[in-house]
């Protein structure tokens, strides 16, 4: 049993002006705006103190923190509302240095008065501001207890005159384009220009549309048409942020011509009509266009800015290095279902003596564009002491865009799933295994470059992807490589060796890094039939920080969604983020990049994150956790029905982890469904949790793992585990798999409740009998019917058999004689038996 942190440290906050504060509490005597509002905190002491006691009017219930500096407490007032005063009841555990700030949206925050030196009691703050949410920032605690606040009070006003929407003409003059121009005296500019007499037509044809560039997204609210004789009868008016995804704001149909106009609600800097079908024998024809601006919509979301509080930012230089690293690691070492997320990012440079030890929900990466950029003369280290020397359960942590010269010459990495090693230059060796070897049970490298021998002693499974090694020793049941420089030879029939010299295609993760003083995120280019690293080349593009959406605790999905549309990428620091609704990504190339395990928690039964069939998305560094009401598809790639091709510039889900059940209950039908073509998924651990808390057969029913529907999916390191039906369901055609590591449901009840078609046991991996083309390679799958030793699975595989079908090297295993396979794949294959975790092997099949 492992207990849950109960507490989330933030990084350190700037220092503070000292202001005064007053006694006693307010003389406002209505109702605060606050109370009885939603309200949300850094951490909760227990049940008992919960963040509502703290706005419930109740002065003798209250809200409390963990017992750690830089905690906030927050309310949502529901509306926009004008702030003049801010009233703290303090309980015994007060805040010594605090701030006060707001929020139009609940991520970017203004301060309203900061605190030092506070004695408790009641502090009453005089401010002025407007927003939705109000917090208060803990910096320093008084007490060596947390902070403890009987109320939180916001006084002030909501409503008033609301902005009209504008006279003026934000398209006249601008930039326009057309499908079509009927000649040369009919251009598209023609209908921006102010001039009743001048006029855009097109072509005599459906469908056709006119565009015009506003030159920055706007708040859209009306739009004022004046047709020539040739008008358009069904048009839609549309808005969007780059010119190529488009929201309609308004569907017409029946129209006369004229002059009309639509109020619209909405935000873009393109606007365009798009005409469907035309009123007459002609084309469309406008006089003009004109599109109003104002305030009838929110402000456009800014990108850019700080990366939030739980990032820690160094250098070499930085006072007390080491003790930053141990005081996270302290917090999170044996966090494993905890709230905290931390990300440490290490400016270029040399550091000499580190020990880095990363603990669950930390990244530790370097900031240069080259992994030898940032030199560690020391360690990154993971172990395994927190769980007696077993590293079976190292999950959720990765390291980073760093060079490592080991201390005694080896770097331990013990890690489990979901803990990727990536673009790490490791100037020794590297050993995989806990001290005193224990168990282990992982795991992942990719675009690395290890100077000595890799030693996973105690690993039970490893992929390892476009790297070099100096020497590989030893292996336990499934080791994997493609693209590796180094690797040993293929020798499954009698090791656990699967090696394929390159890997088809491959693109590696986006990340952070320093231009100068500017942050940048690097979007690797694809590569095709790779070998070896992607480094010091680098060939991809940079994009600046200000064209993502810094999304920070306490972002809405509503906001989220707002700054998509806009055309920002999203980029989500460490924290947990609970979802009202779906995060829609329409936008081809959108990236989405989470630091420090970022974690999506779908409320009410809503799917996280949906990703329409465009070309090149890509989502990298998050962990989605479900739910306690049922989602129907955590992440969904493509629209049901996608059919088009990206092979060009495929869609791409790096380091993306699902999780149902472990932190609480969680319920979810599917928890990734790839419906586009040429989709790479590459590192994901899609987890029914067997351990932790909300557990149970039906519990956390989960019954697809990953279901693919799209054609040319390629998976590269695919982990998926414990799901009440089929782990993985393979429907679309020339699929292939590099790497498949799975352990079947721990607590299936009996071999009834996983019997279907007349088969005992759902495959671990399952390509659909309709498929006539897929090839796998280096395929493992495990039983441990701990509820039911005596269920005997059918089969670890299941695949069509047809000579367009290819399985390279699988095995399954009986963990300890609980529960049992018949065979590997179909009906081919020895069974398992006895105790002794013999596998049984399939080289090729059919």
């Amino acid at each position: 049993m492992r207990l849950r942190s109960l507490g989330v440290a933030l990084a350190a906050a700037a220092a503070l002006i000292a202001l005064p504060t007053t006694h006693p509490p307010a003389a406002a005597a209505e109702t605060p705006l606050s109370q009885g509002k939603s309200a949300t905190a850094s951490t909760e002491e227990n049940a008992g103190t919960a963040a509502a006691k703290g706005v419930d009017g109740d002065t003798g219930t209250r809200w409390s923190s963990a017992a750690t500096d830089d905690q906030w407490f927050q309310v949502d007032l529901g509306a926009t509302a004008s702030v003049t005063q801010v009233v703290l009841n303090w309980e015994t555990a007060y805040g010594k240095d605090y701030k006060v700030q707001i929020s139009k949206d609940g991520s970017a925050w203004t301060d309203l008065k900061s605190v030092t030196g506070s004695d408790g009691g009641v502090d009453t703050l005089d401010v002025s501001g407007q927003g939705r949410y109000v917090r208060m920032l803990g910096v320093h605690r008084a007490t060596q207890w947390g902070y403890s606040l009987w109320e939180f009070q916001v006084y002030g006003s909501t409503g008033g005159t609301q902005p009209t929407c504008g006279s003026a003409n934000a398209a006249q003059g601008r930039p326009a384009t057309a499908s079509s121009t009927e000649n040369a005296g009919t251009p598209a500019s023609a209908a921006f220009d102010g001039n009743p007499g001048t006029r855009w037509s097109s072509q005599a044809s459906d469908p056709q549309w006119l565009q015009v560039d506003l030159g920055a997204i706007k708040d859209l609210c009306k739009v004022d048409l004046t047709w020539e004789a040739a008008y358009g009868k069904d048009f839609q008016i549309q808005a969007s942020a780059d010119g190529q995804s488009w929201n309609t704001l308004k569907s017409v149909t029946g129209a006369t011509g004229g002059t009309a106009s639509y109020d619209v609600s909405g935000s873009g800097r393109y606007v365009r009509i798009l005409g469907t079908a035309r009123g007459t024998g002609y084309g469309y024809s406008l006089w003009e266009v004109a599109v109003h601006t104002g305030g009838t919509g929110t402000p456009p979301i800014e990108g850019g800015g700080d990366l939030g509080p739980n990032v820690i930012v160094v250098d070499p230089s930085t006072p007390n290095l080491q003790q930053k690293f141990d005081d996270v690691f302290k917090q999170q070492e044996s966090s494993q279902f905890g709230t905290g997320r931390y990300q440490f990012l290490l400016k270029p440079g040399t550091y000499s003596g580190i020990n880095a030890q990363i603990g669950f929900y930390t990244s530790l990466s370097g900031l240069g564009l080259n992994p030898d950029d940032t030199r560690i003369n020391g360690d990154v280290t993971v172990d395994a002491g927190w769980f007696n020397g077993n590293a079976t359960q190292n999950f959720w942590r990765s390291a980073e865009n760093l060079a490592i010269r080991p201390s005694n010459g080896d770097d331990r990495w013990a890690v489990a799933q979901a803990a990727p090693f990536r673009r790490i230059h490791v100037q020794g060796g590297l050993n995989l295994a806990p001290n005193g070897y224990g168990w282990a049970s992982g795991g992942y490298i990719a675009d690395s470059k290890i100077d000595g021998t890799v030693g996973p002693y105690s690993q039970q499974q490893w992929y390892t992807r476009d790297s070099s090694v100096g020497g590989w020793t030893n292996g336990v049941w499934n080791m994997t490589f493609s693209g590796v420089q180094g690797a040993p030879s293929t020798n499954f029939d009698s090791g656990p060796y699967t090696t394929l010299d390159t890997t088809p295609v491959s693109r590696e993760k986006p990340f952070l890094y320093l231009d100068g003083s500017t942050y940048k995120v690097f979007v690797p280019a694809k590569r095709t039939n790779a070998r070896g690293v992607s480094w010091p080349a680098n060939a991809g593009t940079s994009l600046p920080l200000d064209q993502f959406y810094v999304v920070k605790p306490g972002a809405t999905a509503s906001t989220i969604n707002a700054a998509l549309a806009q055309g920002l990428n999203l980029l989500f620091t460490p924290g947990v983020y609970h979802l009202d609704r779906t995060i829609d990504v329409t936008r081809a190339n959108t990236v989405v990049l989470g630091l420090g395990l970022a974690t999506l928690i779908p409320d009410n039964g809503v799917d996280a994150m949906h990703v329409a069939d465009v070309d090149g998305v890509k989502l990298a560094g998050f962990l989605i956790d479900a739910g306690p009401v049922n989602s129907d598809t955590l992440l969904r790639i493509g629209d049901p029905g996608s059919g088009a091709d990206h092979s060009a510039n495929p869609t791409s889900m790096q380091d993306v982890f699902v999780r149902i059940g472990g932190a609480g209950p969680g319920l979810a039908t599917n928890s990734v469904v790839v419906n586009s073509n040429n989709v790479i998924v590459d590192h994901t651990w899609l987890w029914r949790a067997d351990h932790g808390s909300g557990v149970g057969w039906d519990t956390n029913r989960a019954d697809y793992g990953l279901r693919v529907n799209g054609n040319d999916v390629l998976a590269t390191g695919l982990f998926v585990e414990h799901f009440n039906k089929y782990d993985v369901y393979w429907s679309g055609e020339r699929g292939r798999t590099i790497f498949f590591q799975n352990e079947k449901a721990y607590d299936a009840p009996n071999a009834a409740a996983i019997t279907h078609d007349g088969i005992v046991g759902y495959a671990a991996y399952k390509v659909a009998d309709t498929v006539g083309t897929h090839e796998a390679w280096g395929l493992g799958s495990y039983c441990n019917y701990t509820s039911d030793p005596s269920i005997v699975q059918a089969h670890g595989f299941q695949v069509p058999t047809t000579a367009g079908i290819k399985m390279h090297d699988l095995l399954v295993i009986s963990l300890g004689g609980k529960g049992q396979y018949a065979h590997v794949v179909n009906n081919t294959g020895t069974a398992t038996s006895g105790t002794d975790t013999v596998p049984s092997k399939v080289t090729s099949f059919p």
